[in-house]
């Protein structure tokens, strides 16, 4: 394969395969963003909810996993803070921080961050490993996005999380399961 391929090992991420510089750097984020962005408009509402089911999850996932933790962060952060200015990116199309599924969004910062660590540390080489480390990024996304959503909306926590959570669960297992054939898989094709 690549010499890139040839030098894979421990303590990469994917996104270490390609030759370093700032410009790789800096397109990585961006496109981070982007794709987190674009995710985010596959979109369907949940009735009685104010979060609708998106793509948004995996990106974020995939993109901490595939560009390490601080790529990662930055990606996220610009894809929220983007969205605050007024890049109609969040989910269905929306900006800004008033929306009350806002929490989610900054749950995803951190998610992409502590996932793009785990990955550091091998945690995408294998099924298992992988959907531990989708699992955890999932479990902090709600972890901001519920109470968020229930300060916001004035919720009590069990409204908050038959809203906000309950509706997403078997969405998000599909989503780690993807994730858990896809990351592996990729590894096992650079490795060849």
């Amino acid at each position: 394969m690549s010499t890139a391929a040839a030098t894979a090992r421990p303590g990469q991420v994917l996104a270490d395969l390609l030759p370093a510089s700032r410009v790789r750097d800096a397109a990585l984020v961006l496109g981070g963003a982007v794709l987190t962005g674009l995710a985010a408009q596959l979109s369907v509402p949940v009735p009685g909810s104010p979060v609708p089911v998106t793509g948004q999850t995996l990106a974020v996932l995939l993109v901490g996993t595939a560009l390490g933790a601080g790529r990662g962060f930055l990606s996220l952060a610009l894809y929220a803070l983007a969205g605050i200015a007024g890049v109609p990116w969040f989910a269905e199309g929306t900006s800004g921080a008033a929306a009350p599924s806002f929490g989610y969004v900054l749950g995803m910062i951190l998610a992409a961050t502590v996932v793009g660590a785990l990955a550091r540390r091998g945690a995408d080489r294998t099924a298992l490993r992988t959907a531990g480390a989708m699992l955890l990024g999932e479990a902090i996304i709600y972890a901001v996005g519920v109470p968020y959503l229930a300060l916001a909306l004035d919720l009590s926590a069990s409204d908050a999380i038959a809203l906000g959570l309950t509706p997403f669960l078997i969405g998000d297992a599909l989503k780690a399961a993807l994730a858990m054939g896809a990351l592996p898989t990729t590894w096992k094709l650079i490795n060849r």
